[in-house]
Formats: structure tokens, C-alpha cells, sequence
């Protein structure tokens, strides 16, 4: 079996904090290798219901878990929150989880980002702006008194009294060339919601090394149709083609686009079911690809269902990765 990590997908769009914090202690008894937990100020679409601030989930991960790694996937630290702030928020979920944080950083969508009036710039500034907010980051993790006056940023005497003994990965996430070739020069990773290849291959021509993750997003079920019109109602933005899911602002927006989605076009992008051969095809994708750090995000409220049905089906295909991590 390829060398892979499959890691569990912790939905902030439509769960409690609570629920994500004893989903997360689950995944780590069933053996999953890594946590990717959303950072999201709304859900998608109302029909998922949550959004918590997961700087304070991420605490009460770190207090019930021991060993699992966890990673935000991902926070976009250029709009809603000053670098500044996430710098010290990133710190302090580091120490209280020595070794087992890593940071997963984006460009934002206009749905998480728009709240404060800022306005929401176009692609290639917002790609400017996280590549600074990088920099700002990083330059306050090295501790003592730090001042940036930049494009974008000022920080003036600002000091983090609380780090991590180890350095924090910064992962970069990338649907396109641009992205990828961003997350090449400034990441300790790379981060994709889709098997491709070809952002593989720009992310490692631009330099970048270090793991490479990527999520399916799937809905175990007994009924595979009951499954996938779950995943249509709750997870219908899986069939929104293009750049609308950065520019749209509001989950009524989502609402309206996914109108025109239908559930055999989410049937194209998500396994459905309980046929475990076809959530192995799906994972071989990846691994072709280029991705060694595959994560599964389970539509629906039956978590512990397919949690039973991942350390059964799907971990133990993996067990020699996972062992070879630990």
C-alpha cells in the first residue's frame, strides 16, 4: 500500500463545538493519522447550521486528545483577523499541543471575510496580502520585540510571551498555479481540496517541499441514495463550479447558486455510501497525484457511524503509513 496518511475532516460548518471536540477525540481512538479542522465564520449554507470560533475548539481539542496532529484547513489570516492576531492565536494552540499543530493558511472566501466592510480584493492581492501575512507571522515566532511596516500590515512592538518549543509548518493551500506557485516559495506544505496533479508539480517547481494534503469530502451511509441526497442538501456547494466560491458573500448567495446543482452533479466529486472499494479508488486519486496526507470530511451528522466504518474499511489499508509517522 502507498505511503500515505488518511487523515478526519472536523466539519466547523455543521457542528457544535462541543460535538467537534469529542468528534476529534473519537478520530484519534479509531486511529486516524491527522485533524483538519475549517475556520470559517459562517457556514456555506444555512442547511449546515454551525460556524464556532476555532481558536476556542482547538482548545478543547488539545485538552482531550494526546496524540493526533491537528491542523486548521484552513485560516485566512488577511482580512477578519490581523496576522498580529492569528500569529499569537497559532502560538498558543502550538504550545498546548506540543509538536502535533500545524498551520493551514488560504486567501479567504468572500463569505468568512466581507463581515468588517473591508473590501475584498481581487485574486492576485489577495495572494499579496497572504504572502505578507505570512512574513508578519513568521517574523513574530522568532519571539523578543518585533515591528513590520509593509504594503498590506504594521505591527509596531508587538511580542509573543507565550511560543512552541518546536517550529510551527506553515501549509499553504492551492486550487490553482498561482496559489501553488506561492505555496512553493513561502510554505512547509501544500493544501488542496481536489486531486491535482498539475498544482503538485508547480508547488515542487517553485521550490516547495514537505507534506502535501488533500480532502475528500464524502457521505458514508447503509443507503447510498439516502447518502447522496444528504450530501445534496447539506454539502450542495461541492457542485459549484469555478471561482464563486470566493466571491460569493453570504450563505443566501450559496443558496441561490446551488439551485442549479443538482444530485448527480454532486455525485461527480463525492463518494457516496457504503461500499468502501469506491473511497479507496477515491484515495488512490490522490496519491497519484503527488498527495501523501489524504483527509476525509464526512457530510452529515452520523460521524460516529463512519467513523466505525473508517476504522474498520479504510485505516487499516493505511496502517503501515500511519505506523511508519508515529
Amino acid at each position: 500500500m502507498a505511503d500515505v496518511q488518511i487523515g478526519y475532516t472536523l466539519s466547523s460548518e455543521e457542528h457544535t463545538p462541543n460535538d467537534l471536540v469529542r468528534h476529534a477525540q473519537m478520530a484519534e481512538e479509531a486511529g486516524f493519522a491527522f485533524l483538519s479542522i475549517s475556520d470559517h465564520y459562517h457556514p456555506w449554507v444555512d442547511a449546515q447550521g454551525h460556524s464556532p470560533f476555532v481558536w476556542s475548539v482547538i482548545g478543547g481539542i488539545a485538552a482531550v486528545t494526546e496524540r493526533i496532529p491537528l491542523g486548521t484547513g484552513v485560516t485566512c489570516p488577511t482580512v477578519r483577523i490581523h496576522p498580529a492576531v492569528i500569529a499569537q492565536a497559532a502560538a498558543t494552540s502550538a504550545a498546548m499541543m506540543p509538536g502535533r499543530f500545524f498551520f493551514g493558511v488560504g486567501s479567504g472566501e468572500a463569505l468568512n471575510e466581507h463581515i468588517t466592510g473591508e473590501r475584498w480584493p481581487e485574486t492576485e492581492v489577495r495572494l499579496a496580502m497572504l504572502e505578507e501575512a505570512v512574513e508578519v507571522i513568521r517574523l513574530l515566532w522568532q519571539g523578543g520585540n518585533q515591528s513590520h511596516h509593509g504594503t498590506y500590515y504594521t505591527v509596531e512592538n508587538a511580542r509573543l510571551y507565550t511560543l512552541p518549543e518546536e517550529e510551527i509548518p506553515i501549509v499553504v493551500s492551492a486550487t490553482g498555479p498561482k496559489a501553488a506557485e506561492l505555496a512553493g516559495r513561502i510554505g512547509d506544505g501544500l493544501w488542496n481540496t481536489s486531486a491535482d496533479k498539475k498544482v503538485v508539480e508547480t508547488f515542487e517547481g517553485a521550490g516547495g517541499s514537505g507534506p502535501r494534503y488533500g480532502q475528500i469530502t464524502v457521505c458514508w451511509g447503509e443507503d447510498e441514495r439516502k447518502a447522496l441526497d444528504l450530501a445534496h442538501k447539506i454539502w450542495p456547494t461541492s457542485g459549484i463550479p469555478g471561482e464563486l466560491s470566493q466571491e460569493l458573500p453570504t450563505p443566501a448567495h450559496f443558496e441561490q447558486a446551488a439551485q442549479l446543482v443538482t444530485p448527480e452533479k454532486i455525485a461527480e466529486s463525492v463518494v457516496v455510501g457504503p461500499d468502501a472499494s469506491k473511497y479507496h479508488a477515491k484515495i488512490d486519486e490522490y496519491i497519484q497525484a503527488g498527495y501523501d496526507h489524504v483527509y476525509l470530511h464526512q457530510i452529515g451528522p452520523d460521524q460516529a457511524g463512519y467513523i466505525r466504518f473508517a476504522e474498520r474499511e479504510i485505516l487499516p489499508q493505511y496502517a503501515g503509513a500511519r505506523a511508519r509517522a508515529a
